[in-house]
């Protein structure tokens, strides 16, 4: 049997590993899931039937995506991101997920260094190492709230150096990196001739007194940034792998030489789903919003009745915490995980996932109900006491 060293060192997923754990236990109380259940919005739902009952949906679109949905994309970015966009310089892709792939492929070659603010999304570290990249793992700051390590990063910075990569808000951290410091991190860029790859899947929720950088708005950068985006957090839509990228337009046609291998279109049926996401009211995305807010500060409230058990930083952006573990087995984030899920039925996730400084936390959802935090926390505030 032959099978790719690259992929071989890889090692499995502590996220899906204990999704599969979960299944084997009933009533499960889920915090370690970073997916809406809410639910998509009905317009967007009825969009897409309506799309599939007109005989819309049962080809390829054009591998850079539905001109329509393109366009929307464009006032969009305008609107929220101050980013000056043109469809030319835009591919809708399957999701982030894919269109993080696809950038990845087309900036870096083997051998060459990415770095990453860690704790960091697990899959932006794989996804270096599937385009047989080194990931240059540089620690947040924990005691500054998981900020930047400017410095640290400068430092990190080598003739073999090609890209930075970074998701704000942070999944698993909660921080919403400020643009003061994102700022630094376009200067580092240009300075050195690096490409920065961003991931704003998290954009719309900020809480407090926290704002959304795009770094995008910043004019000078564009030759040197490619923003993706998705619409699975901002309207619920997990299951319709949808997302899009922003990019210079000479970049574009290189991206997409590593998208169409990938993917060769994102669905069209979900294309249709998001122009409609886009046209249509954006009053569910304050919703969230507002919900998401609640649901943090009683995660927090609860977390605080628990403070010999863990200790946090309130996170100002996403629907994530990273609290650290102070009990037995803290410094080993996997086995606490499958600990609690064994003994009270209460789905975590490993720091580990995210990079060796993850380790000692556990990442904790909030896009849940009230009810599901509280079964899992009063579970807890009984084993625990």
């Amino acid at each position: 049997m032959n099978i790719s060293k690259r992929v071989t060192q890889i090692k499995k997923s502590a996220i899906h590993e204990m999704t599969r754990l979960s299944k084997q236990y009933d009533d499960v109380a889920f915090l370690s899931w970073a997916k809406p259940t809410s639910g998509t919005p009905e317009h967007i739902n009825k969009a897409a039937i309506s799309a599939i009952k007109k005989g819309l949906t049962g080809g390829y679109s054009q591998s850079d995506g539905l001109p329509e949905l393109r366009e929307e994309i464009v006032k969009k970015l305008v609107r929220d991101n101050k980013i000056n966009a043109d469809i030319s310089e835009l591919l809708v892709t399957v999701g982030a997920i894919e269109g993080l792939a696809a950038a990845i492929m087309a900036t870096i070659d083997p051998g060459d260094e990415v770095i990453l603010p860690t704790p960091t999304y697990s899959t932006h570290i794989r996804q270096v190492e599937l385009a047989s990249g080194k990931p240059v793992l540089v620690p947040l700051l924990e005691d500054s709230n998981f900020d930047l390590d400017i410095e640290a990063i400068k430092k990190a910075v080598t003739s073999k150096t090609k890209a930075i990569v970074y998701c704000s808000p942070s999944n698993p951290t909660g921080t919403v990196f400020s643009e003061m410091q994102l700022r630094e991190i376009a200067k580092i860029a240009l300075e050195n001739n690096l490409t920065v790859i961003t991931d704003e899947a998290y954009e719309y929720f900020t809480f407090d007194d926290h704002q959304h950088f795009s770094l995008a708005s910043i004019p000078e950068m564009k030759k040197n940034v490619i923003s993706v985006f998705t619409f699975t957090k901002s309207y619920a839509m997990t299951g319709w792998r949808i997302g899009y990228l922003h990019a210079d337009k000479e970049l574009i046609p290189q991206i997409k030489k590593a998208h169409i291998p990938l993917a060769i279109c994102a669905p069209v049926v979900s294309q249709y789903a998001a122009i409609a996401a886009l046209k249509g009211s954006q009053d569910c995305i304050s919703e969230f919003r507002k919900h998401y807010f609640q649901t943090r500060n009683l995660m927090c409230e609860r977390l605080d009745n628990l403070s010999s058990v863990f200790e946090y930083i309130k996170p100002g952006g996403s629907y994530l915490m990273f609290p650290k573990i102070l009990r037995e087995q803290g410094n080993n984030s996997f086995e606490f995980s499958k600990k609690i899920l064994k003994d009270i039925q209460v789905s975590t996730t490993p720091g580990i996932a995210f990079g060796p400084t993850g380790e000692s936390h556990i990442r904790l959802s909030f896009c849940v109900s009230e009810g599901m935090i509280n079964k899992a926390f009063d579970r807890m505030d009984k084993y625990f006491e």
